[in-house]
């Protein structure tokens, strides 16, 4: 589990792993197509120009998990209420401004994530309080033309090439529950009284 900077700490461990990896990439695909890789918010999207050749990151959508809901984490021994989990939903879109670009970048993204589709503790910014153990899963998502098309109609840029992903499952820390107090020990007290009740 993690607090409450874990939904960013997931789009920004994403964006900084899919970097590493293609500067990494053997095929020196960084030479070939210099790209940048961002994380963008809604506002950053509808004020957005010229960024050159870029993959882009974009959270459109944040679900609670039906299957996980209210289920306490099985190593988790504080007592703490159980997390909030949430799934979360991104567009990957491919801004460049050829076609051998777009369609290298959309394949080598598609390629990097079938791959490697899980974001460990390793992988994960420290600043959200990751457990060792907790793992997110990086799936494709299942979106149709029509609620692709109605994404970006909401969206000021015109159209890039897409594709959707849900980042599963993210759990936030619930407040820890006070333990409560036991007792201890009990004291009783007595005195006399005279017979006429006073």
């Amino acid at each position: 589990m993690a607090n409450l900077f874990a939904v960013r700490s997931v789009g920004s461990s994403l964006m900084t792993r899919l970097r590493n990896a293609y500067g990494a990439h053997p095929a020196d695909l960084g030479s070939a197509f210099p790209c940048d890789f961002r994380l963008l918010s809604s506002g950053e999207l509808a004020e957005i120009g010229d960024i050159g050749t870029t993959v882009s990151l974009y959270l459109y959508r944040v679900i609670i998990n039906e299957h996980v809901r209210g289920k306490r984490h099985p190593n988790d021994p504080r007592g703490a209420a159980a997390p909030l989990s949430v799934d979360l939903h991104y567009l990957f879109s491919i801004w460049a401004s050829s076609a051998a670009a777009e369609n290298t970048l959309a394949a080598w993204l598609m390629n990097e994530l079938h791959q490697h589709p899980i974001l460990d503790s390793a992988s994960l910014s420290g600043d959200a309080g990751w457990d060792d153990d907790e793992i997110v899963h990086i799936i494709p998502a299942e979106l149709n033309n029509e609620d692709l098309m109605r994404i970006w109609d909401a969206l000021a840029p015109s159209y890039r090439l897409s594709l959707t992903y849900i980042a599963r499952v993210v759990r936030i820390d619930g407040p820890v529950e006070a333990p409560a107090l036991s007792v201890v020990s009990t004291r009783f007290g007595y005195t006399e009284t005279d017979g006429d009740g006073g």
